[in-house]
């Protein structure tokens, strides 16, 4: 995978209509417990994680590393989302040598729904298409994840496999992000 330059993380505040993509801060710490401690939001990812082994596991300043955005509504932390490097060890890649960016988010039950999660990742895949042109960006969810799976073909996914993992079928996708050129054209 390609790596980002020094100048491209963190980025300046990415602002859509309603939401801020932004690094995490400490402020930020109760809200990445909620997300984890969460039962709604375990469901597709291994489950809730214990809130007291959170409050014990979690950093001062949680998610700080290059491309995990914060996405605030309103001041407040009501999700993250992630384009990490995809592990080259498991199922489901576009490259041989595996490493693609693979998007992946989180919210807050109380913000599903509203359409926040299809509004930061676009927001979040159109700046990596900028910093990275040309690079794929896959993602894998559970393929029972009706919402998920709704997401994934609104940002512009396609199927590329399925498999089984962690006891579940997985839908794997790749969108090639538009170049800078490609966004200026007519839809």
């Amino acid at each position: 995978m390609t790596e980002l330059g020094s100048d491209a993380w963190p980025p300046a505040l990415l602002r859509t209509e309603r939401l801020v993509l932004r690094e995490s801060g400490a402020r930020d710490r109760s809200a990445f417990i909620e997300l984890f401690a969460s039962p709604e939001v375990g469901t597709y990812i291994g489950g809730a994680r214990p809130r007291d082994e959170l409050e014990r596991a979690v950093p001062e300043v949680p998610g700080r590393r290059p491309r995990c955005f914060v996405v605030e509504l309103d001041g407040a932390m009501i999700g993250m989302v992630t384009l990490d490097p995809r592990d080259a060890e498991r199922r489901g890649h576009v490259r041989p040598e595996g490493g693609e960016a693979e998007l992946g988010y989180l919210f807050l039950p109380e913000a599903w729904g509203r359409g926040y999660a299809a509004e930061a990742c676009a927001a979040a895949l159109d700046w990596f298409a900028d910093v990275l042109p040309g690079e794929p960006v896959v993602l894998t969810t559970q393929s029972t994840n009706d919402r998920a799976m709704r997401l994934a073909a609104k940002l512009g996914f396609t199927e590329v496999e399925r498999f089984e993992e962690w006891g579940a079928e997985h839908w794997f996708g790749v969108c090639s992000p538009p170049t800078p050129s490609d966004r200026g054209s007519a839809s």
